[in-house]
């Protein structure tokens, strides 16, 4: 009787993955349990903050901002996502493809509008530019390397202005906040450091990176730059929206407010929850705790409503019309096609 050797096990799948494979997945799970704390702790505090508001006086407070103030938040939100427009306007000359800009336009503020809204901004973002962008010849790949771009002048604007903001208001700041001065100037010393070190290293030659497998080259120096100064105007606009709708009388510095409002749109991207709900609430309630809370919720009502459900109601309403524009010419061509070949077989 021969001897064979006995077969080997069979590789479970967790063993089969290479070990870079295991890493990034045991991060994701790590990351989507850190957000899954996050959102829970910042519902706790939020319950905890908005527990004890007197309904009427909330009502009030949602109904007491001025026409000016409203027009005010609606041009500032419109001035925002103009800019916003400008991302898309970098990433297609750096991927080199030429689009007439009412595409880049329409494209860049429905993506937005909706991923702002809905959350999860590189699968619903993504899949709305894939839409508009794709008929324009763009593949998966570009489109998806456009996103990332785009996301990184909205870091770069993000970061720009936190630098700005801590190291020239930390004493401001650490009175909201409760925290030291110098861990306040520290944070924005870091966050210059990052800027101006990312600055430099896109500028010695051209980078790129690896993402699951596709190239992206990054902007260079003078691109970076117009991302830099745009991110920091869109955030810049999208902040003053809320500090225009705040009550008068709370003597806060817009130079101060905008980096509490980085630090609570921050903590909403982290947690995931779609436009940070909850977690943006919490964070800006926490950080003007000393004033009356139902003003400052009702401000917050009316930022929800002018930077949110407006401009994601009108998104779909462009992306509605769009479609029945590209059915309406499908359905002309067609006609037209069919027309031809009758004539031709008429003849």
């Amino acid at each position: 009787m021969s001897l064979r050797p006995a077969p080997a096990p069979a590789m479970t799948s967790a063993e089969a993955l290479h070990p870079k494979e295991r890493r990034s997945r045991r991060f994701a799970w790590i990351g989507m349990a850190a957000s899954l704390i996050l959102f829970s702790a910042s519902l706790v505090v939020l319950w905890h903050v908005v527990s004890g508001i007197d309904v009427d006086e909330l009502k009030t407070a949602f109904t007491a901002a001025s026409l000016r103030q409203i027009g005010l938040a609606i041009l500032l939100t419109a001035v925002s996502y103009s800019l916003l427009t400008c991302y898309d306007a970098i990433a297609l000359r750096q991927i080199k493809v030429h689009i007439p800009y009412r595409t880049t336009a329409l494209a860049s503020f429905t993506s937005y509008a909706v991923s702002f809204t809905l959350g999860f901004p590189l699968l619903t973002a993504g899949t709305v530019r894939y839409w508009i962008y794709a008929p324009r010849g763009l593949s998966a790949g570009r489109v998806a390397s456009l996103t990332v771009i785009a996301g990184v002048t909205f870091w770069l604007g993000m970061a720009l202005v936190l630098a700005w903001s801590m190291i020239r208001q930390a004493d401001e700041v650490a009175s909201l906040v409760y925290t030291n001065i110098w861990i306040n100037q520290l944070v924005g010393l870091i966050a210059a450091i990052l800027v101006v070190g990312y600055l430099g290293w896109v500028s010695l030659k051209r980078r790129a990176v690896k993402i699951q497998g596709w190239r992206l080259e990054l902007p260079g120096f003078r691109l970076t730059v117009a991302q830099m100064l745009i991110g920091a105007a869109d955030v810049c606009a999208g902040a003053a929206v809320l500090f225009v709708l705040l009550p008068g009388g709370h003597n806060i510095g817009f130079e101060t407010f905008v980096a509490i409002y980085i630090f609570a749109v921050m903590l909403g991207v982290a947690s995931h929850a779609p436009g940070g709900l909850g977690v943006f609430e919490a964070t800006i309630l926490l950080a003007l705790s000393s004033y009356p809370r139902e003003p400052v919720l009702g401000a917050l009502l009316l930022y929800r409503l002018c930077y949110y459900l407006v401009p994601f109601v009108v998104a779909l309403a462009f992306l509605g019309a769009y479609e029945i524009r590209n059915r309406i010419k499908s359905s002309r061509a067609a006609f037209t096609e069919s027309e031809d070949q009758g004539e031709t077989e008429a003849v």
